[in-house]
């Protein structure tokens, strides 16, 4: 089970699903469709007040994520899942992979500013974000940098280090 994650424009969503690809059995479980199943009383994941909400999501999130993880699929989760929100996955009790996708923040605002219609274009939630992922503490050996990697590459460089064990938790 893998928890793709950075900041907005980082191409979690392209890589989760190259990678999900490449897996017999698999699943791309997407962390804005969860938000998206909330039909009333949604506060946008990155405002003040969307705490309680956000801590809901990522555990239905894990749970869905290990249920499909214990059925023998592999498993891409991709979105906002920062470091503290690894204590959602790390309840469960079994080992997961955990990659930070952080390319540059010139690339990650140009990819994030112009998406279209429905995305987080704003500038400057997105810097906000990226500043977020620049620290990730004990997480930093999960960074991999993809300023310079196309979709592709950035897939096969995690799925190396993922199968290298270099991403593990727990």
């Amino acid at each position: 089970m893998l928890v793709l994650t950075g900041p907005p424009g980082a191409g979690k969503s392209t890589v989760a699903r190259l990678l999900a690809d490449r897996f017999p059995l698999s699943v791309h479980l997407h962390t804005d469709d969860f938000y998206g199943y909330i039909r009333r009383g949604r506060v946008l994941p990155y405002l003040p007040g969307s705490r309680a909400q956000n801590e809901t999501v990522m555990g239905v999130l894990a749970g869905a994520a290990f249920g499909y993880a214990a059925g023998g699929y592999f498993v891409a989760c991709d979105g906002i899942i920062g470091p503290w929100f690894v204590d959602a996955f790390t309840r469960h009790g079994t080992p997961f992979h955990y990659a930070i996708l952080r390319p540059d923040e010139r690339t990650v605002l140009e990819r994030a500013t112009g998406r279209g219609e429905g995305a987080l274009t704003d500038p400057e939630p997105v810097r906000i974000m990226y500043g977020q992922f620049a620290r990730p503490g004990a997480y930093d050996a999960h960074v991999v940098d993809s300023t310079d990697l196309d979709p592709q590459a950035t897939a096969a460089l995690v799925l190396e280090r993922l199968e290298r064990g270099d991403l593990r938790i727990g």
